[in-house]
């Protein structure tokens, strides 16, 4: 018998998942797995912790959900505790598994973590095959070698538009044949060593894990409200649900898949109509595929201060006590404490607030910009390695803005945004 090991990580999907197609297909049957790393857990350089309490939850809730859809298909999820180079290698061995399957990794620690688990499995004659399952555009339809794809992100979705097309989303699968798999057992919060979460009444949006609530989401946002017509002009929006697509959070998991979203609103132009709005939404996502190619262009350059610039003259220090300003809310600017409120109320921050609240810590504030990047990891519930720090460091000027840094002017930003103070107000304390 040809049995395969998927190992899920940020695919926790069924739906457009090439990892998973490829094992069924070429396998008698496969033993899903999700590893818990200790690591993930742990306190990072700039001194948080690398996953927060809202983006655990949001985690644990997308596990069951990919369980639940597992087992109505005859297969269910094994989730183990532990570091994946041990726990993999142990399933591997107990359930004589012949080959593993997982996404492929672009950025600097998970490549590490791969390349362990690689190094481990070799151990025992068993291969790790990885499959692209993040983006848009394949990487392999990219019209550039790696080493040559632009560093100005115009000229990289103007080739992209011209030259290449979105391949199709691979149908969910049937039915699934694997080994018996026990019930489901999830940690908990405290399991973990976090906090309990306090619901916030004033959260934009409720926020549930899985890829049932990726897809109604989708379906919501799309055709029960009609409310992509009008995305560009509502998306810097700072109250409530309707403002934005709120995809971000599924698609950091991969509880959606970028394409399915892409064939989503091609589907809709046709019913309701093609506009710049439409256009927007598969631009973002075209700007969320260049981030991920930029870091594996760049690697772990993206993590130092002076970015992906050979040079940078103005680089700045860390002072704790300002830091700490900026991180409770504060500073004494009204509209870039409520932003922090709301992030550390809830894991979640618009995209115009993000970007002040960057701007003001790199600009005014005069601290290294990587710790607020690596404050975003621990507090958001949509946190993307390649998409955090890929922004952060476009707008502290050592990314892929080709106009420098992006300074703020964050008293013009409240007036333009926030014009009657509803925002300040509701997160004024």
């Amino acid at each position: 018998m040809k049995r395969t090991l998927v190992w899920f990580k940020t695919d926790l999907r069924l739906h457009d998942n090439e990892t998973l197609v490829h094992a069924i297909a070429h396998s008698d049957d496969i033993l899903p797995v999700y590893c818990i790393d200790p690591r993930q857990f742990e306190i990072n350089a700039f001194g948080f912790q690398k996953t927060g309490k809202f983006r655990a939850q949001f985690l644990l809730e997308s596990l069951a959900d990919l369980d639940k859809n597992l087992r109505a298909l005859g297969s269910g999820l094994l989730v183990v505790k532990g570091l994946p180079e041990e726990a993999l290698l142990a399933l591997v061995k107990e359930y004589s598994i012949q080959k593993v399957v997982a996404k492929k990794e672009v950025a600097y620690e998970e490549l590490q973590i791969h390349d362990a688990v690689e190094k481990a499995l070799w151990t025992v004659q068993c291969p790790i095959e990885t499959y692209s399952s993040s983006t848009l555009y394949h990487a392999q339809d990219l019209p550039f070698a790696l080493k040559d794809i632009p560093d100005v992100f115009t000229n990289f979705r103007k080739r992209l538009e011209k030259e290449v097309n979105i391949r199709a989303a691979f149908e969910t699968p049937k039915v699934i044949h694997s080994p018996e798999i026990p019930p489901l057992q999830l940690p908990t919060l405290a399991d973990l060593n976090l906090e309990p979460i306090q619901p916030d009444k004033r959260a934009a949006y409720n926020l549930k894990g899985g890829e049932t609530a990726a897809l109604k989401r989708l379906n919501h946002y799309l055709d029960g409200t009609l409310a992509l017509s009008t995305y560009k002009d509502t998306r810097n929006g700072l109250i409530g649900d309707a403002y934005s697509t709120k995809f971000s959070a599924h698609l950091s998991l991969g509880c959606v898949s970028a394409r399915s979203i892409y064939y989503a609103v091609k589907k809709y132009e046709l019913q309701h109509g093609a506009n710049e709005s439409t256009y927007w939404l598969i631009f973002e996502l075209m700007w969320r595929d260049y981030f991920r190619f930029m870091m594996k262009k760049y690697r772990q350059k993206f993590f130092l201060q002076n970015g992906i610039q050979t040079t940078k003259d103005n680089l700045q220090n860390h002072d704790a006590v300002l830091f700490a300003k900026w991180q409770n809310a504060a500073t004494g600017n009204a509209f870039i404490d409520a932003n922090i409120r709301e992030l550390n109320s809830t894991g979640f921050m618009s995209n115009r607030g993000r970007q002040n609240v960057a701007s003001y810590l790199h600009n005014d504030l005069k601290l290294d910009w990587r710790y607020g990047a690596a404050y975003f990891e621990q507090q958001l519930i949509d946190y993307d390695v390649c998409s955090n720090w890929g922004n952060w460091a476009y707008l502290a000027g050592v990314g892929n803005d080709p106009r420098g840094q992006r300074t703020f002017n964050t008293e013009k930003q409240a007036l333009d945004y926030d014009k009657d103070g509803a925002y300040r107000k509701l997160w004024s304390k």
